[in-house]
């Protein structure tokens, strides 16, 4: 696995070309950086911090953003954290078209340097440090924009610190979690684990850890940033912010994740002495379809001459690569099961990717003949794929997935099981919540180990497509998609909780 290269090496390359056409994938929307026009100015103003280079996090802020504007108030997104070399994100910003949500707008905060006391390889304490570096180019913005009418302030966790800034305005600020409930109940209730259990539970024989809602989470299912003393820092100073804020708003549906938002709400896991704000779920949050511009691709052509429900399909995210070997063995279970497949492949982790191809090599990367051998039963394609189509094809009956939490969703949205291959992050975390909470995805044995097997891919890709078991998993994630569609309907609770931040924001 490649969970320490993907996380602590040069990930501006690997994120830029995904940038580089962000503005598509978001629906395309105007950068706006200087004040409303005067024909706004009655509207009410909600703000959005967003980090930068977070591919992941923007796109379900910037859902929110539109969904908030659609209701009539003015919505901007802010982006902070930038550095000199965040030309991507910038690109991103400048790059965007006309075609958007009346009323939503970007602005870009000036450049920060990058924190000389945090190591260049952490990049989750990268990101909160460059957040915070922003904090007083983000207090001059919203005293610009007239706190007067700054109805809210929506913070990505990353930028939780910025929950000051809000105070100090005296404008009503909230987090939004764009993973899931259960995610959120961790969050808050980590302090309590690390009163109650050394930090380094891994080294001091914890096996399991039991927050209220969730089921227990092997302690080597723990994101690693958990494990040293400033991850554990950062995390214990995100609870307490997020309980001196307004409200939690969650990317996801409360019928979906029931036990640990009844934990929140009931106050089970705040810390004694905080309060527990306010639960907003508005979820599913998803990337705006690309209908006419995602049927060109080819995968989609190749589907539609599949059966139903007969291709297990397989993506591991924006950052999820593996090494030659690993690939390789991924080709051979494909192979041994004989299912039909869908397979999204990028290039491996390496020092030098500026100076690598964007696409992989699939001749000098998969096993030889692999493709030849494979020809109509399976189709590789290189680096991307339209996701939220592919996982809405009638096709596709598996999803071989990293477990991030947008992919997720986008699985249970399309009523699609999964079969959990985590790889980083809070990752590990999810694939708990999916396969012994959801129970909407089986896990790959050795997914935390150097190496997956050729063995088990075929072994778990064949269960899943052709067992009772898989059979039933697959019916548990219909449901599941039942219940998505109807929070999202006009009266679903999704829909109810959104519309009633919308009006208090308005009054």
């Amino acid at each position: 696995m490649q969970s320490k290269t993907l996380i602590g090496r040069k990930l501006k390359p690997q994120l830029s070309r995904h940038f580089c056409s962000l503005a598509q994938a978001l629906g395309r929307a105007t950068v706006l950086p200087e004040m409303a026009s005067h024909d706004e100015k009655a509207k009410k103003h909600v703000v959005i911090y967003a980090p930068p280079a977070m591919f992941s996090h923007l796109v379900p802020l910037v859902e929110l953003g539109k969904l908030v504007a659609a209701h009539g108030l003015e919505v901007t997104v802010v982006l902070g954290g930038l550095t000199e070399d965040d030309a991507a994100t910038v690109s991103w910003a400048e790059g965007t078209a006309t075609a958007h949500p009346a009323g939503l707008s970007f602005h870009r905060l000036p450049h920060v340097p990058r924190p000389r006391d945090v190591p260049a390889h952490d990049y989750v304490a990268q990101t909160f440090a460059l957040a915070r570096a922003s904090n007083s180019s983000l207090r001059d913005f919203l005293r610009a924009a007239s706190p007067s009418r700054a109805s809210a302030l929506v913070l990505d966790f990353y930028c939780g610190s910025a929950v000051d800034v809000g105070a100090e305005l005296g404008i009503p600020t909230y987090f939004f979690y764009t993973s899931s409930i259960s995610g959120q109940a961790g969050l808050l209730y980590y302090p309590v684990v690390h009163e109650t259990k050394t930090p380094r539970l891994r080294d001091h024989g914890v096996d399991h850890v039991q927050v209220p809602g969730n089921p227990p989470i092997p302690a080597y299912d723990l994101p690693e940033e958990n494990a040293d003393s400033q991850g554990n820092s950062l995390f214990l100073a995100l609870g307490e912010q997020m309980c001196k804020s307004h409200g939690l708003i969650v990317n996801s549906f409360r019928s979906l994740e029931p036990r640990a938002a009844d934990a929140i709400v009931n106050g089970l896991c705040t810390p004694p002495g905080r309060r527990t704000p306010p639960l907003h779920c508005i979820g599913p949050l998803l990337k705006s379809e690309e209908a006419s511009a995602n049927r060109l691709h080819e995968c989609l052509d190749w589907l539609d001459a599949q059966p139903e429900a007969s291709v297990v399909y397989l993506c591991f995210g924006t950052l999820g690569r593996f090494s030659v070997e690993q690939t390789r063995q991924v080709a051979r279970g494909l192979e041994r099961s004989g299912q039909r497949f869908l397979w999204v492949v990028r290039r491996p982790p390496g020092e030098d990717d500026m100076q690598k191809p964007a696409d992989p090599d699939l001749d000098a990367l998969l096993p030889y003949g692999f493709l030849a051998r494979t020809k109509g039963k399976g189709l590789v394609v290189k680096s991307w794929a339209p996701q939220r189509e592919v996982l809405a094809h009638a096709a596709v009956g598996g999803f071989v997935t990293h477990c991030g939490w947008n992919s997720a969703l986008e699985a249970i949205m399309g009523g699609v099981p999964m079969l959990a291959w985590p790889m980083y992050a809070e990752q590990r975390m999810n694939k708990v919540f999916l396969v012994e909470g959801l129970q909407l995805a089986v896990a790959v044995e050795g997914y935390n180990k150097e190496m997956v097997g050729d063995e088990e891919v075929a072994t778990k890709v064949r269960w899943l497509m052709e067992s009772d078991g898989g059979r039933e998993l697959r019916e548990r994630a219909r449901v599941a998609m039942r219940r998505a569609k109807e929070a999202l309907s006009d009266d679903g609770e999704s829909r109810t909780s959104l519309l009633e931040l919308v009006e208090q924001w308005k009054s």
